[in-house]
């Protein structure tokens, strides 16, 4: 089972900081875990420090940043080496950040990321932003729900379900990728490539899940369903 955080087991919130751990979440993956034997990842945008805050440290197995960071089932860590890029990025989207108290700017390390749910009126504007500077710095870019993010060049989300399948206790199983957004079309590819399937959260338009629930609450009382 591999699971994405935002918009799948938690809320889409308007700052990322407004999301907090939540004992039924907790719970619900900490018995996932076990049931599956280990075999349940998170896959997601977020840095790892912020999903362990987030999930209370309960997924030992995690891609963070889209699959930039990579802790296996032992906990080892693999982290991508930063793009030179992504310092330039952070001072023009700070820059461009500041017209506006809605556009909120998020340091990850291997990539920056600049949120506009707050100040929509911005969103072209931002979007072409985000993209000239990925053509002027050689950043990959990365669009999301009302978010345009500029990462290093490397590995996906949907790289980071077939590294996780090649690994005890993963290998041999069938794999499924909850997601919500654009960014986990690779999950939801990879999974079905090996055998499984993907299973879009929410009114995202999927192109590669073969099944669909209707938000963070059905995704929950799906997985809760399955214990």
């Amino acid at each position: 089972m591999f699971l994405d955080l935002d918009g799948t087991l938690a809320p889409i919130a308007a700052r990322p900081q407004d999301v907090h751990p939540d004992p039924r979440r907790t719970s619900l993956l900490e018995r996932l875990v076990r049931g599956l034997d280990g075999r349940l990842a998170v896959v997601s945008g977020r840095t790892l420090a912020d999903i362990d805050r987030i999930l209370e440290g309960c997924v030992i197995p995690v891609a963070a940043v889209h699959g930039l960071v990579m802790r296996d089932p032992r906990g080892r860590l693999i982290e991508t080496t930063p793009h030179p890029g992504v310092a330039r990025a952070v001072e023009e989207l700070r820059a461009f950040a500041a017209r506006d108290c809605g556009l909120i700017v998020e340091e990850k390390g291997l990539s920056v990321a600049l949120h506009f749910r707050l100040a929509g009126d911005y969103a072209e504007a931002a979007r072409a932003c985000a993209r000239e500077l990925a053509e002027q710095t050689g950043l990959a870019l990365q669009e999301g729900d009302m978010v345009e993010e500029l990462r290093t060049p490397g590995p996906s989300k949907g790289d980071s379900v077939r590294a996780f399948m090649r690994l005890a206790p993963f290998v041999g199983s069938i794999p499924i990728f909850l997601g919500d957004d654009a960014t986990d079309e690779d999950g939801f590819e990879a999974a079905r490539a090996l055998g499984g399937m993907g299973v879009a959260v929410g009114v995202h338009r999927a192109v590669n899940a073969r099944y669909r629930l209707a938000g963070v609450e059905a995704a929950l009382a799906w997985l809760e369903a399955g214990l």
